[in-house]
């Protein structure tokens, strides 16, 4: 996961603090990738209730009743 984050640039050296910054930027990153998946994962979920609540209102339309 590290080299992961060092890949995609959001792990680097923190030249301001020195090694105690170089760890708080190293947790700072993980949560943050926790984070997006978090968000990824509440993103899915909202969008099985937006299918499932519009199924529930095409089957029950008038208009559907009328044929």
């Amino acid at each position: 996961m590290i080299g992961h984050l060092k890949a995609e640039g959001h792990l680097g050296r923190c030249y301001l603090k020195g090694l105690a910054g170089d760890a708080a930027n190293a947790i700072l990153s993980a949560i943050g990738y926790n984070f997006r998946r978090i968000l990824a994962w509440l993103r899915a979920l909202l969008r099985l209730f937006m299918i499932a609540i519009l199924r529930l209102l095409i089957s029950r339309s008038p208009l559907i009743a009328a044929f």
